[in-house]
């Protein structure tokens, strides 16, 4: 079955009775060469079909269907049941993938990689919904299971903040957030006639290998990321005026700046990931 000839994909979706979801934010990856572009980018370091693949959102089973040529089990996570029929029948002669309904921001990923996975290493590939890119991106990382690594297609604006440098623009606290916990890269672009329906954006590929260990040593990680949520709700302000935000009163931050050796007139988007936990443990 192709499914990227749209003829056939019309087909399948009319004979299941399926209409797209904007709230679910269903936009189908059909580009007959993304596909297979992430399924081979997914897995670096580790030998063809010595790996699991977790996935998120497989839509019609497209990028499915090219995971469970690379790897030796693939988990895909679907939160519209309207789907489960569809995937039935497209990945019918796929035998090592395992589609779950449910919702990732929900389940007990933990247990559902230990049912399924095998033992193996595991990493994450997904073309994720634009309008809940963080919350599952952090949500993962901030699990701390064993991810090799996380490649997943995202909107091109959200991929450039999420693998900003500090000091630019889009630079912000999700940045800092993903940089502690993995190191990111965008991979390469993705035109927005490659999905369907088609969005009004374009979209990137993006990748993030996880650390075996953080950037920087910090005493409290709840304290240091307050402070970078407090820092960047107001990065027009200077660091005395956002962090006020964080429970703090100017003389304390003031004499805590001074002693972590940042100007009192930095901003937050001036500050790297290091300086940041070198505040948190002075206010520690």
């Amino acid at each position: 079955m192709n499914l990227t000839d749209m003829s056939v994909i019309r087909e399948v979706l009319t004979r299941h009775g399926f209409s797209f979801s904007k709230a679910l934010g269903q936009n189908f990856l059909i580009n007959p060469s993304v596909c297979p572009r992430m399924a081979e980018a997914c897995h670096p370091g580790l030998a063809d079909g010595s790996f699991a693949v977790l996935e998120i959102g497989p839509g019609l089973g497209v990028l499915t269907r090219e995971l469970s040529r690379v790897a030796a089990k693939v988990i895909s996570v679907e939160l519209d049941d309207r789907l489960l029929p569809v995937l039935e029948e497209t990945l019918a002669d796929c035998p090592n993938v395992t589609v779950v309904h449910g919702d990732i921001l929900k389940l007990d990923v933990s247990a559902l990689l230990r049912e399924h996975a095998d033992g193996l290493p595991v990493v994450v590939c997904a073309n994720l919904p634009y309008y809940i890119t963080s919350p599952i991106l952090m949500g993962l990382l901030e699990s701390r299971l064993p991810f090799e690594c996380i490649t997943v297609l995202v909107q091109k604006e959200a991929a450039q903040r999420l693998c900003a440098r500090p000091g630019t623009r889009e630079c912000g606290a999700v940045t800092l957030a993903v940089q502690y916990y993995a190191e990111a890269e965008i991979l390469f672009s993705v035109s927005r006639g490659s999905f369907m329906p088609a969005p009004n954006v374009d979209s990137s590929v993006i990748r993030l290998p996880l650390r075996r260990e953080p950037p920087c040593q910090v005493t409290s990680e709840a304290l240091l990321f307050r402070l970078i949520r407090a820092a960047f709700g107001q990065r027009r302000k200077t660091l005395p005026n956002s962090l006020g935000a964080a429970g703090y009163d100017k003389p304390t931050l003031l004499a805590a700046l001074e002693k972590a050796g940042i100007s009192p007139t930095a901003r937050a988007e001036e500050l790297t990931l290091p300086q940041f936990a070198a505040l948190a443990d002075t206010l520690q």
